[in-house]
């Protein structure tokens, strides 16, 4: 529904203070999510392969200062969490941000901020797919099969998963995120044994003289740390997960709070703590994007099997973030259709109420990525990693500048601001939008890739305005028809 219609309608009900407007697209979802499943979405959605497998390449690049860019890009991260964390309490809806968008910005802001969320994730989901084709060729008995058909079967199995319930969903995620936990902290002991031992690490030696004695904290100079923030903004996409998983929650108002609190240490220690240790343990250098961090490190100290773990470790990732892109736009798209935006199948649910019509639509542009498999399967994961930066951005940037309405109309006095909130408002959207617009900006620095993505946007817009044209009738036509039930 459009934001001037919801503002009459309430208005006219109630002079002073405006009711909550309810999302159509809510209804038929079952509340099958219990807390732990949202904590350790929340979890799984802030470690993946950014941190796994990204890191060592960045370390390369940047050296320790990486740490400081995980912590910079973090707190930012955690402000667009956070203010999406109030706005489900406000609200909560499996629409998540496309709903709030539809309330505050008007169904083309709701448009754009779903067509944008599909572009990442259904993009994303072609890397994932690509990723763990890859790392499933790291074992002989699968390297005569190719990518493609791996890359398939890894879609088939994580379909059948999203397909069947919420619930299985949520205890999937579960053991991933468990799985990834566990990696990650396993890891942190074995290094800081290793620092307070002073046990050499591939003939050097863990400590501070890791970083003074090979370049200090900016070895390549500021520039390079700059250069590393739009991958770095990618390692924690997901992270929004927690408000569409709110909507199938029974109990938001206690699961959600406590679950966005916890991100913020969780960035701290996982993202930060682990390169800052990475960063003692062996020179930047050492280093490499070929490999992840931890299996150039356990190697190093001759950990044997390393290389199996880490790499089934990784694959698991891969697979986490498949099943939440599936999840996700599957809720965001009957969001949408609901609305007239989207395909109207993709509203369909199942006996399980699982929506999925959106989930296979998505379901779909991942099986071009298996496509993109045959024809191109060593440029496949580069090119589409790129192309979902855009998307998880601009998601982003509409969360907060929901907010930032959303703040303004709490202090007019048509909306209640929940106890749970973002602090700063203004402030703080504008500080989180300028950053994340900057860093989108400095892809231009990256001639090969990052400056051809960035020549995209012109495309996409074209495609988005096109869109719009074609579904505004539509949209109109279920406009009016929820605005004629609001002011019955």
């Amino acid at each position: 529904m459009s934001k001037d219609a919801v503002q009459s309608a309430q208005t006219a009900a109630h002079p002073q203070v405006a009711q909550t407007p309810a999302d159509a697209g809510d209804v038929g979802y079952s509340k099958d999510l219990k807390a732990r499943h949202v904590n350790m979405i929340a979890i799984g959605g802030a470690i993946g392969t950014g941190l796994l497998l990204g890191a060592g390449g960045r370390l390369h690049n940047a050296g320790p200062a990486l740490a400081l860019a995980y912590l910079v890009c973090g707190v930012f991260a955690f402000f667009v969490v956070r203010a999406l964390g109030e706005l489900v309490l406000y609200r909560p809806s499996s629409g998540s941000f496309v709903s709030y968008a539809r309330e505050f910005l008007g169904e083309k802001g709701a448009y754009v901020a779903g067509w944008m969320y599909f572009l990442n994730w259904s993009t994303t989901g072609i890397a994932d797919i690509t990723a763990i084709a890859l790392y499933t060729h790291y074992w002989s008995m699968f390297t005569s099969i190719p990518q493609w058909v791996l890359a398939l079967i890894a879609l088939a199995v994580v379909l059948a998963v999203n397909l069947i319930s919420v619930k299985i969903f949520g205890e999937l995620e579960f053991w991933f995120a468990i799985v990834k936990v566990a990696t990650i902290v396993g890891f942190m002991l074995i290094g800081i044994f290793l620092v307070a031992t002073q046990h050499k690490v591939g003939g050097h030696t863990p400590g501070m003289s890791m970083v003074t004695d090979h370049g200090g904290v900016f070895p390549h100079g500021v520039m390079p740390v700059v250069l590393v923030m739009q991958g770095v903004i990618f390692a924690y996409a997901a992270l929004e997960l927690v408000g569409v998983a709110a909507g199938e929650t029974a109990e938001p108002e206690k699961v959600v709070p406590r679950a966005v609190n916890s991100i913020m240490w969780r960035v701290g220690l996982f993202y930060v703590g682990s390169v800052v240790l990475l960063a003692l343990l062996l020179p930047g250098s050492v280093y490499s994007a070929d490999e992840s961090p931890f299996v150039t490190v356990l190697s190093k100290i001759g950990v044997s099997g390393a290389g199996d773990v880490m790499n089934l470790v990784v694959l698991t990732a891969a697979m986490s973030s498949l099943n939440s892109g599936l999840y996700s736009t599957g809720r965001i798209l009957r969001s949408m259709a609901v609305a007239g935006s989207a395909p109207k199948f993709t509203a369909r649910m199942n006996r399980s109420q699982v929506p999925y019509g959106g989930i296979l639509l998505t379901c779909g542009v991942c099986v071009l990525g298996v496509g993109l498999n045959y024809l191109m399967p060593g440029q496949a994961f580069e090119i589409v990693l790129n192309v979902a930066s855009l998307g998880i951005i601009s998601t982003w940037v509409i969360i907060m500048l929901c907010h930032m309405i959303f703040v303004r109309r709490a202090r007019a006095g048509l909306a209640t601001r929940p106890h749970f909130r973002l602090k700063g408002s203004p402030v703080t959207e504008i500080a989180t939008i300028t950053f994340l617009l900057v860093c989108l900006g400095m892809m231009w620095n990256d001639p090969e890739v990052g400056r051809k993505t960035l020549l995209l946007i012109p495309l996409i817009a074209l495609m988005l305005v096109a869109g719009w044209f074609g579904v505004r009738r539509r949209v109109n036509r279920s406009t009016d028809e929820e605005l004629a039930q609001l002011t019955k």
